[in-house]
C-alpha cells in the first residue's frame, strides 16, 4: 500500500468518527432543542448574545487551534507514525468528547465558565483548583500565542517590523477583542480568517500530493519511536500533542460558544465537529513534519534554531512558493491570534466570575483586563520553549480533570458514563507519568517507576470514581434539572 494511502485513511478516520461516535455521545448526552440557552435566557448584548450555526463552528474552531494542531504535531512528528494514530483515535474518542462536553455542560448551567462545571460535578476543592489551572492556562496560552505569530510574522516583513514589534501590535488587539462584545470584533472579522485557514489546511495537503507523492512518511516506521534523543514516546508524545488530540484550554473556550448557541441541537456540529476539523490540521503538520524533512534528524534541527515555527515558513515557502506559501503562513499565524484572543477573554470572564464582579460596563471589564494583560506582556519575555513545556503539562490536567467532571454528570444522571470515564482515566496516566519523570518541572524520577505510579494513580482515580463519583454535590444545581 502506498505511503499517502495512511493520511487519506487517518482523513477518513476522522470523518466517519464526527457521524458515527460523535451520534453516539450526543446521544448520551440527550440535547433538548426545546430548552431555552443562554444565548436567549441571558442576553445581555456582550457575551450572550445568539449568532448563526457556521459562524458558531467557525470561531469555535479559530477559538481552539491555536499554534497546538500547527507545533504540537510538528514536534510529535519526531515520534514516527504513532502520533497519527494519537491525532486521530484521540480526537475521536477523547478531544472531542471532552469538547462536547464542555461546551454543552456550560449550556445547561447556564452559560457557566470550566470552574463552576466542575465545581458542580466534583466538588468545591476541584472548582478552586480548577480557577488555579484555568487561569493559569488561560494565560500560558495567550503568551504562547502572542510570541508564536510575532515570530513569524516579523520573518515576513522588513528587518524594522521585528519580532517585539509584532508582539506589540498582537497584545494591542488582543486587548481591544477582550474587551469590545464578542459579535462586534470577533463575530465579524472571523469569516475573513477561517478563509485563511481553510486556504493553509487545503493548499498544504495538495501540494503533499502533487509534489511529494513519493516521499510521503519517507523515514516513518510503525512500532519505532524514532525520536533522535531517544525521548520516551509514552507519555511525551500525548502532552505533545495536545491541541490536536486533546487539550483542557478547548474547555476555557466551549463556554464562549455556550453563550452563543440558539440550539442545544447544534452541540455536535459545533463542539465536537470543531475538534475533528482541528484533527486534521494536526494531521496535515504531522505529515509535514514526516515527509517534509529526510530523517527525524533534520526536522529537530530546524525545531531547535528556530522552534516549530521555522518547519511552518521553510515548508510553506517550498510547497507553495513565494505567494502560495506567505498565505499558508498567514493561515498559521490566524491560529493562535484567534486563541490568543478569547484566551484573554476567558481569563477576564473567569476571573470576573471568581471576584463576582459584572462584565457588562466597559470600567468594570478593564479593572480585570489590565492587570491580565500587563501579567501577560511579563511573561512574554521569558523563553518560549519553558513556556511551551508548562503549557503542554497543564493543558492536559486540565482536560483529565474536565472530562471527570463530565463523567461525574453522566454518572449521576445514570447514563453511559465511560464516554469520559475511560480518557479521562488515559490522560491521567499520562500527565501524572509525565511530572513524575520530567527532569526540569518535574521530579526527574526513572521512566519505568514514574509508568508505574503513574498507571496506580490513573487506576485510583478510577476506583475512587465508581465509588464516590454518584454522590451530589452540596449547592449544585438539581442534577435532573441540567
Amino acid at each position: 500500500m502506498p505511503r499517502f494511502m495512511w493520511f487519506i485513511i487517518a482523513a477518513l478516520g476522522l470523518i466517519v468518527g464526527y457521524y458515527i461516535y460523535g451520534k453516539i455521545v450526543e446521544k448520551v448526552f440527550e440535547p433538548n432543542p426545546e430548552r431555552k440557552t443562554p444565548a436567549i435566557e441571558l442576553n445581555d448584548g456582550v457575551d450572550y448574545v445568539t449568532m448563526p450555526r457556521w459562524k458558531l463552528w467557525l470561531i469555535q474552531l479559530l477559538n481552539i487551534a491555536g499554534v497546538g494542531p500547527v507545533f504540537g504535531p510538528i514536534m510529535g512528528a519526531l515520534y514516527g507514525p504513532t502520533a497519527l494514530l494519537w491525532i486521530v483515535f484521540g480526537s475521536i474518542f477523547a478531544g472531542a468528547v471532552h469538547d462536547y462536553f464542555s461546551g454543552m455542560m456550560s449550556v445547561r448551567y447556564k452559560g457557566a465558565n470550566v470552574p463552576d462545571i466542575v465545581g458542580y460535578s466534583m466538588g468545591n476543592i476541584a472548582k478552586q483548583i480548577m480557577r488555579v489551572f484555568a487561569i493559569l492556562l488561560l494565560l500560558l496560552v495567550g503568551v504562547v500565542f502572542a510570541t508564536a505569530p510575532a515570530g513569524l510574522l516579523a520573518k515576513l516583513t522588513p528587518e524594522s517590523l521585528d519580532f517585539m514589534f509584532w508582539l506589540a501590535v498582537i497584545f494591542i488587539y488582543y486587548f481591544i477583542a477582550t474587551l469590545v462584545p464578542i459579535d462586534k470584533l470577533i463575530g465579524r472579522i472571523y469569516p475573513f480568517f477561517g478563509a485563511l485557514l481553510i486556504i493553509m489546511a487545503v493548499g498544504i495537503t495538495v501540494t503533499l500530493f502533487t509534489q511529494r507523492t513519493d516521499e510521503f512518511f519517507a523515514w516513518a516506521e510503525w512500532g519505532v519511536n524514532q525520536h533522535p534523543q531517544e525521548l520516551p514516546l509514552w507519555p511525551l508524545m500525548f502532552i505533545t500533542i495536545a491541541c490536536g488530540a486533546l487539550s483542557g484550554f478547548h474547555a476555557t473556550q466551549s463556554p464562549l460558544m455556550a453563550r452563543c448557541m440558539a440550539n442545544e441541537k447544534e452541540g455536535r456540529f459545533v463542539f465536537y465537529g470543531a475538534m475533528i476539523a482541528e484533527g486534521f490540521i494536526g494531521l496535515v503538520w504531522a505529515t509535514v513534519g514526516m515527509t517534509f524533512y529526510p530523517d527525524p534528524q533534520s526536522l529537530l534541527d530546524t525545531i531547535n534554531a528556530g522552534t516549530a515555527s521555522a518547519v511552518v515558513y521553510d515548508s510553506s515557502i517550498e510547497l507553495m512558493g513565494s505567494f502560495g506559501g506567505v498565505l499558508a503562513i498567514l493561515g498559521v499565524i490566524v491560529l493562535p491570534i484567534t486563541s490568543g484572543d478569547t484566551a484573554f477573554r476567558a481569563a477576564r470572564l473567569t476571573i470576573a466570575d471568581t471576584l463576582h464582579m459584572e462584565q457588562t460596563k466597559k470600567a468594570k471589564r478593564l479593572v480585570i483586563a489590565v492587570p491580565v494583560f500587563a501579567i501577560g506582556i511579563l511573561l512574554s519575555q521569558i523563553d518560549f520553549n519553558i513556556i511551551w513545556r508548562y503549557f503542554g503539562w497543564s493543558n492536559q490536567t486540565l482536560a483529565a480533570i474536565m472530562l471527570w467532571a463530565a463523567a461525574c454528570y453522566l454518572y449521576r444522571k445514570g447514563k453511559c458514563h465511560w464516554v469520559c470515564s475511560v480518557p479521562a482515566t488515559f490522560i491521567t496516566a499520562a500527565t501524572m507519568t509525565y511530572i513524575i519523570y520530567e527532569p526540569n518541572m518535574g521530579f526527574g524520577v526513572n521512566i519505568t517507576t514514574s509508568n508505574i505510579i503513574g498507571i496506580v494513580i490513573a487506576v485510583v482515580c478510577l476506583v475512587c470514581f465508581l465509588a464516590f463519583g454518584r454522590k451530589p454535590v452540596a449547592g449544585a444545581p438539581d442534577i435532573n434539572e441540567v
